[in-house]
């Protein structure tokens, strides 16, 4: 079917600026935010937080506070656990770290969540909580990366800090370095990304009030009530039919609120516990301190190129601040998956770790693998000064064009129909580059410094299928006795203007006028399950089960009209409201009317049709739909104060049937602010005690209207191979927009030198002093000073920690007597864990057998048993073609050790005798 098609009306909707739906609401202060929520017998909740960030809690004096006026009662983690739960990642899979929703004898961050306090009042509730003796034995906190690599253990049951590794090592030095060591050019590139807050206008925000048996209503900020419901339900073990998740206005989510993390959960379980409404809106000092950061993370990336500047083969390592408690223990495997996709590079490795440290947990952020553009970029515009190559030249001999599709990644993606390419020939041809650098050359005589950078990225969008929670999309559709439509869906807007567009997708597809439908969503006890808003997924998605669903509702209307007419289907039109037959005016009739007798006359109907006028569709997209852009900024930096003013911003993004323009660009707009501040303004630093140092806006800087300038958009659409031809375009801006604007400095300062200077390495935000460092050539911001010694916290007596290897081999052991037979076997990935046979035979030092589960046995021969320990390769096809290399130590009745299983990284091993 062509889902490109015009509509069945004559007034075109889709690729309309159409006035939101949402904006009356919003602009005249009758929105419903979680706060707005007030419930007969409500109370409220404060949390105590741990001043500090690594110890031993040794005591916890609650009778001052108990005393204050209007608490009702103080709980702690021994309180809560009467309710057991088990907190999961986005992905419906346990976290690994062992985090509880209070405090559990340990800290191991600042703002650790120690101790509730329900009280009468908000008010009441904090002036008990200060008034809670807390007394924790303080220990020197792990902080950054490095410390984390060979500082003490986070978690003293893990065996190191390593919170998720993937990456195959052993590939460096047999794949990639010999490509390396051959091409004419290499370059090296490092960015090191600060930690940011998600700051939303609204923070984190919860509401539960228990209802009936077990059942409980809960008003929360969050990204899909569904997926809300479906987690609360399963981290407490309850029938999602008991959890009914309410969400109405959430101003913004940016990723942080996905899932409901600890304290949303606490909320719940106190008020199971309690009998009682109870009510906890987080404060803006908790939002900036106490809530999930992101983005904080170090990458090097090395590419090789020939004479010509085609790419030969790079390599990364990349780290990730996990913090103590992350949303998901997470290495970003996703950095490296959509790293090249758009590019023509023959080889690639890496290795990617994620770090727990003493900070707070690692939670979601608009585009979470965005580091991919940034270092891909901004290393293609390194080797395009260090090579004398226009960056846009560069980038035209690498980059994929529609005629080269389908082709596939050195990370095995299929890419189809993406439009890296042609988004940067519509870009340039709208930019005069010969003008500027003309203009630039001027400029740099007088002593100005303009400069000009130029990014390109695919997104992936709209995925669904391949993993537990990122689904399809159902719309439930009715046009009502009043001929007015109906529409349910499981989306969720934080911004997105999703009652708009999804009434304008209907309206063209049905023919009625876009003020006659009402969209309803952010409930879960409507729709189907969905995760919302996540992924930039709803307008591809949810687009095109709504585009579906009308056309299946057209049809039943048509059939309808055209029965009780006596005509031919195909004669019947729908216009404004309106059933027309063609060539009989007098027999054209009201929706309204035509409802009526679907609803209240279901004898005038055809044999077998179900009565009234309605649809419903779930919509299975491709598993994955891509978006493209290109980017151009130009900047000029002022060289006496290292100030950055951004004169012109222009946006080349493919993201296919644009339903809405001003909807598109708002989205893209509100990245690429986001982007801003990234790359000039935010930093959320720690102090070497673990003390997160910004408290407020003062001193956590975000971007200002007089920080954007007015963006330019360019729409190039390539329908996708979706329902409708949409891609989604949420996360875009954040992804693309750092890069542009990191170039466009990078470019500016050529005169100067390399942003990074001989270390080459780019710290983020760029802020004044760290520009000056290029330009006055010394350490103006102090960043390259000699590091001061760490001023470590009072420490309890422990015995000193080892330093934390990365893969250690095991140790030899006492051997058994014989390892030959059958052994139950669990493997424990970054991607899950495994459980399966392994059976052994040993003749002399040599070992062969093979590995049984219900997918299949994978036979191995070749290996080798000296002294208990036992090292054996496996080769497998799926989901890719891997070598898996086990080194293990067997002592009597037990095997431990670890399995290099290729990009996929290192599983620990454990087997017992079967």
């Amino acid at each position: 079917m062509n889902y490109h098609a015009s509509s069945v009306g004559a007034t075109r909707y889709v690729g309309e600026r159409t006035p939101r739906k949402e904006d009356g609401r919003l602009l005249t202060g009758r929105g419903q935010f979680t706060d707005d929520v007030q419930l007969p017998g409500m109370l409220h909740i404060a949390f105590v937080r741990s001043p500090v960030a690594r110890g031993r809690i040794a005591s916890i004096n609650l009778d001052v506070a108990r005393e204050m006026p209007g608490v009702q009662a103080i709980y702690t983690q021994d309180d809560l656990a009467a309710i057991p739960v088990q907190m999961m990642s986005f992905f419906f899979t346990p976290i690994e770290s062992p985090v509880t929703l209070l405090a559990d004898g340990r800290v191991a961050c600042v703002g650790d969540p120690v101790c509730m306090v329900i009280a009468e009042s908000r008010a009441q509730a904090e002036d008990a909580a200060a008034l809670v003796e807390l007394e924790i034995e303080e220990e020197a906190p792990v902080v950054t990366i490095a410390d984390a690599r060979t500082g003490p253990l986070v978690h003293p049951d893990k065996d190191d800090n390593i919170a998720a590794e993937m990456g195959d090592e052993d590939m460096l030095e047999e794949a990639i370095q010999p490509l390396l060591d051959k091409a004419p050019h290499v370059v090296t590139h490092t960015i090191r990304h600060q930690r940011i807050a998600q700051s939303p206008m609204e923070c984190r925000a919860c509401v539960a009030s228990p209802e009936g048996s077990g059942e409980m209503t809960v008003w929360m900020g969050c990204q899909s009530p569904h997926l809300a419901a479906r987690y609360v339900a399963l981290v407490m073990g309850l029938p999602q039919e008991s959890i009914r998740v309410i969400a109405k206005d959430v101003g913004g989510g940016f990723g942080l609120k996905n899932i409901p993390w600890r304290e949303e959960v606490a909320v719940v379980v106190a008020a199971r516990l309690f009998g009682r409404p109870l009510k906890w809106i987080e404060d803006r000092y908790e939002a900036l301190t106490a809530s999930s950061h992101a983005r904080e993370q170090e990458v090097s990336l090395t590419i090789g190129l020939d004479d010509e500047g085609k790419l030969l083969a790079g390599w990364s390592d990349y780290a990730c601040n996990n913090g103590a408690w992350p949303m998901g223990e997470d290495a970003n495997i996703a950095v490296h998956m959509f790293m090249w996709p758009a590019y023509k590079l023959p080889a690639y490795g890496f290795v990617t770790r994620g770090w727990y440290t003493n900070t707070m947990g690692l939670g979601g952020y608009r585009g979470p693998w965005a580091m991919e553009s940034l270092i891909r970029e901004t290393t293609l515009d390194k080797a395009a000064r260090k090579m004398g190559i226009d960056p846009v030249e560069l980038r035209r001999k690498n980059l994929i064009y529609l005629p080269d599709q389908p082709v596939t990644s050195n990370m095995g993606i299929e890419v189809t129909d993406i439009t890296p390419g042609e988004c940067l020939e519509k870009l340039v041809a709208n930019v005069d580059i010969a003008a500027f650098r003309k203009e630039q050359a001027e400029a740099r005589k007088q002593g100005r410094y303009l400069g000009m950078g130029i990014a390109t990225y695919i997104e992936p969008t709209g995925s669904a299928g391949a993993m537990a929670p990122m689904t399809g999309e159902t719309v439930q559709l009715r046009i009502e006795p009043t001929g007015k439509v109906v529409a349910m869906l499981s989306t969720h807007s934080q911004g997105h203007g999703t009652a708009t567009t999804m009434a304008q997708v209907i309206a063209e597809q049905l023919g009625v006028a876009y003020e006659d439908i009402s969209v309803f969503e952010g409930d879960s006890a409507i729709g189907a399950f969905s995760p919302g808003a996540a992924g930039s997924r709803q307008g591809v998605i949810a687009g095109g089960a709504t585009w579906k669903a009308t056309e299946i509702l057209a049809e039943k209307v048509k059939a309808v009209a055209a029965h009780l007419s006596n005509a031919p289907v195909d004669a019947v039109t729908i216009d404004g409201g309106m059933v027309h037959v063609e060539g009989a005016p007098e027999m054209s009739r009201s929706l309204k009317e035509l409802a009526e007798i679907a609803y209240g006359e279901p004898a005038r109907l055809p044999e077998g049709m179900a009565s009234g006028l309605e649809a419903q569709f779930r919509y299975q997209p491709p598993p994955m739909t891509m978006t493209s852009a290109a980017h151009c900024c130009v900047v000029e930096v002022d060289a006496e104060t290292g100030f950055v003013k951004i004169l012109r911003w222009i946006s080349s993004e493919d993201c296919g049937t644009v339903i809405n323009p001003g909807v598109v660009e708002g989205q893209i707009a509100g990245g690429l602010a986001q982007a801003i501040g990234q790359v000039l303004l935010e930093d959320m630093p720690y102090d070497a005690r673990g003390n997160p140092l910004a408290a407020t806006f003062k001193d956590y800087l975000m971007p200002t209207i007089s920080d954007v300038p007015d963006f330019e958009y360019l729409h190039a659409n390539t329908p996708s191979q979706t329902i409708g031809g949409m891609r989604g375009v949420g996360e875009g801006g954040a992804i693309i927009g750092p890069p542009t604007l990191v170039n466009a400095i990078a470019d500016a300062l050529a005169p100067f030198g390399e942003l990074g200077g001989e270390t080459g390495e780019v710290t983020l935000p760029l802020t004044p002093s760290r520009i000056l460092d290029v330009i006055e050539q010394r350490d103006v911001s102090g960043h390259h000073a000699p590091a001061e010694k760490t001023v470590a916290a009072p420490v309890a007596e422990e015995a000193p920690a080892e330093p934390v290897a990365e893969a250690p081999a095991p140790a030899p052991a006492l051997a058994a007597a014989s390892i030959d037979g059958d052994w139950d076997m669990t493997l424990k990935a970054p991607m899950g864990g495994q459980t399966f046979l392994a059976h052994f035979e040993t003749d002399g030092t040599a070992l062969s057998g093979y590995l049984s589960a219900p997918e299949g046995q994978q036979d191995f021969s070749g290996g080798t048993f000296e002294d208990g320990r036992m090292k054996f390769e496996v080769k497998v096809d799926k989901p890719m073609k891997v070598t898996l290399k086990y080194d293990l130590q067997a002592s009597g009745d037990t095997i431990t050790g670890k399995c290099k299983m290729g990009m996929f990284g290192t599983a620990k091993v454990n087997a017992v005798r079967a």
